[in-house]
């Protein structure tokens, strides 16, 4: 680990922006760089309602997780485009309500490894593990996860926010193989950006973002992100605004909606 931490650490370049960290600027993070808050301000004046969306998605990622665990007796989890860990990771989420629970992160970016042994702490009844790997290679991706999953049991399979950047049709196969991999009784949990609030502002900022970032992103609408749950169980309330996926109760009524659109779907 200290090897490939290492190496991870001489591949930083502190001068170019680095979509990670500018996430973790916007969740009120600590693991970012000056350029990294310069582009996250220039992407929020593009779009005002960035840093809102990106809580929500967060807070969204907790009530999954609790839910699956609390209610739907979920014990394994397998995160994909993990990012840098802020409050709330998914270990702590899913092993506060199930110490049991077993965690697999996934990430193929080098500066989420220099911060791995952040996300691999655990209960002592669960296990929590990080692996290197892409999304553009779910093979790989299961067989990583099966050192530490019990692929023949169900598995969260959860994809916040990361396969926007599989900008072309193949983000369809590669989602169904990794639930090809899973057994009945899984499920997905996926959100992803849209124009659902201001569509103008959204279509600004992913021009802003593929502008400054090496790693380009694509705005789907609600009816391409619903074909990600094909042949899926949708929970109730379907797909929807993150914000709006089984809120917590809020003496006001509902919260606002975001450019965010996810769900909760279970594998027959």
């Amino acid at each position: 680990m200290a090897d490939s931490t290492n190496r991870a650490l001489a591949e930083i370049d502190e001068t170019v922006p680095h979509s990670a960290r500018i996430w973790n600027y916007w969740l009120g993070g600590k693991d970012h760089y000056d350029v990294d808050r310069q582009v996250g301000d220039g992407i929020a004046r593009a779009n005002p309602g960035i840093v809102t969306t990106a809580r929500a998605q967060r807070a969204f990622l907790c009530r999954a997780v609790r839910h699956l665990a609390t209610e739907a007796g979920v014990r394994q989890f397998l995160d994909i485009g993990t990012g840098l860990p802020t409050v709330d990771n998914t270990h702590e989420v899913a092993q506060r309500a199930a110490p049991s629970s077993r965690i697999v992160y996934v990430d193929h970016d080098p500066l989420v490894l220099t911060h791995a042994r952040a996300l691999l702490t655990s209960t002592p009844e669960g296990v929590t593990q990080y692996i290197q790997a892409d999304l553009r290679d779910p093979a790989a991706i299961l067989r990583g996860a099966a050192g530490t999953l019990d692929l023949s049991e169900p598995v969260a399979l959860i994809l916040l926010g990361v396969v926007a950047h599989i900008t072309d049709e193949s983000a369809y196969e590669i989602v169904g193989t990794l639930l090809d991999g899973l057994p009945s009784g899984s499920h997905l949990v996926f959100s992803d950006s849209a124009e659902v609030v201001n569509p103008q502002a959204v279509r600004d900022m992913v021009r802003q973002w593929n502008r400054t970032s090496d790693n380009p992103r694509v705005n789907r609408t609600r009816e391409q992100i619903a074909g990600f749950f094909d042949g899926l169980e949708l929970l109730e309330p379907g797909l929807v605004s993150v914000s709006r996926w089984r809120p917590e109760a809020l003496p006001f009524g509902e919260p606002d909606e975001v450019d965010n659109l996810g769900g909760i779907a279970r594998k027959p």
